[in-house]
């Protein structure tokens, strides 16, 4: 195969992912006005439901031109040698492999960042904002941004620059260098991301003493699940949208609950959420998911290793000094298929997971105030309860409210 054959290869996996994307999307806007099924039936009202398909298709339209300007733009900068540009102004200021890699990323990442940024303020700040949902402020959106290209650089550059510095060393061994450090990053981070990351973006408190944290800390006793740390985020500062989530291992676990998840529902219904959050480690979800990762990450990082050193893959997106930075990308861009494929097993594996959650709090506290509160936040982030099957299969990680709905009301 010729680079050129290649890099028509890239271009057909692109357009056919946005191709089968936008159909699958169209599929899924027809059944927006859709009746809502009969258990449903109390989660909107009829002006609320009005809102939810009025919210589900100003999305749906912005993301078909969002999508299609960056299809656009990715072609462009791929037909036009934008990879070899940025490579040459990165190579004007270093000769040292780590530094160029670093530099072209740079440049790529900051680019694409700019670019994209007017779509983020429009999303956050004209449809968001149209429909209730936003709280962010200019300011806090600002130092988002720059807190966020800072952890990149730092983080993402310093993992970046040992893996390089590991093939320059070591060549085709290189992947299992690579693959030790990511598995340590991405256990350390489960363990210690709520600690160190969130507290740069959010302000943590532990919940107050009180009827919720006794009833939380009596459904953990009653399932011999050990929890101390239980902490209130204030998501309200970015949006009024509710989430709740587990995290770390060990004396590292944490229940972080957003403020806004307390306002939105009972004390039960809170409950009945951790139950099911609890229902995840129980089942053991947690380290499959995270051993999971970390294998799949080691099948790319082995593909990669075998064609990595080939000059076909960067000469495949225009550029003619071939290297692992280029390379990289060019394979990123093959590896998708693969990708997708890992993705929807992934996704069919959750949606499994999030019964067996379902079943254990429905088994060890109750069923009723996990619907109630699972119908709460439906309403809440105006979702769709009616998506299509094909839409579901291939991008949800859960079951659809429905299908949630009628297993849990299995006896």
């Amino acid at each position: 195969m010729t680079s050129e054959h290649l890099f028509y290869t890239i271009i057909g996996i692109i357009l056919i992912n946005f191709i089968i994307e936008k159909t699958l999307s169209a599929l899924n806007a027809k059944h927006y006005n859709d009746p809502i099924p009969e258990e449903l039936s109390d989660v909107y009202d009829e002006v609320e439901y009005k809102k939810s398909q009025a919210y589900k298709k100003t999305n749906y339209k912005f993301s078909i031109f969002s999508s299609t300007f960056s299809l656009i733009l990715t072609l462009g900068f791929l037909w036009f040698d934008g990879f070899e540009f940025v490579d040459n102004v990165a190579r004007d200021y270093s000769n040292h492999p780590i530094v160029i890699a670093l530099l072209f990323f740079g440049i790529i990442m900051l680019g694409s960042d700019i670019i994209s940024l007017p779509f983020s303020i429009y999303k956050t700040f004209v449809i968001e904002e149209k429909f209730g949902f936003n709280k962010t402020t200019l300011k806090t959106y600002i130092l988002d941004k720059i807190k966020g290209l800072f952890m990149m650089a730092i983080i993402g550059g310093g993992i970046l620059a040992l893996v390089i510095w590991f093939y320059l060393q070591t060549k085709e061994q290189f992947w299992l260098y690579a693959w030790g450090i990511v598995t340590v990053f991405t256990i350390f981070m489960n363990m210690f991301y709520a600690k160190l990351i969130v507290p740069l973006f959010n302000k943590q408190t532990p919940l107050e003493d009180g009827a919720l944290r006794n009833k939380i800390s009596d459904y953990a006793k009653s399932v011999g699940f050990s929890l101390k740390n239980i902490f209130v985020i204030d998501g309200s500062k970015r949006s009024t949208k509710a989430n709740a989530y587990f995290s770390g291992f060990g004396s590292e676990k944490r229940i972080t609950l957003y403020d806004t998840l307390i306002d939105s529902l009972e004390d039960e219904e809170i409950v009945a959420v951790l139950a099911h959050e609890v229902g995840h480690y129980k089942r053991k979800h947690i380290i499959f998911n995270l051993f999971s990762s970390i294998l799949i990450t080691g099948l790319m990082l082995f593909i990669l290793s075998v064609f990595i050193s080939n000059p076909l893959l960067s000469n495949a997106i225009g550029v003619e000094i071939p290297s692992f930075h280029v390379g990289l990308i060019a394979f990123g861009l093959l590896y998708s298929p693969i990708s997708e494929i890992t993705g929807l097993l992934m996704n069919y594996i959750s949606r499994k997971f999030e019964y067996q959650a379902d079943d254990y709090a429905k088994n060890t506290f109750k069923a009723e105030p996990l619907i109630t509160s699972l119908k709460k936040l439906s309403k809440n982030s105006l979702s769709n309860l009616t998506p299509h099957p094909a839409f579901v299969w291939m991008h949800y990680s859960h079951p659809t409210l429905l299908q949630r709905v009628r297993n849990l009301k299995v006896k």
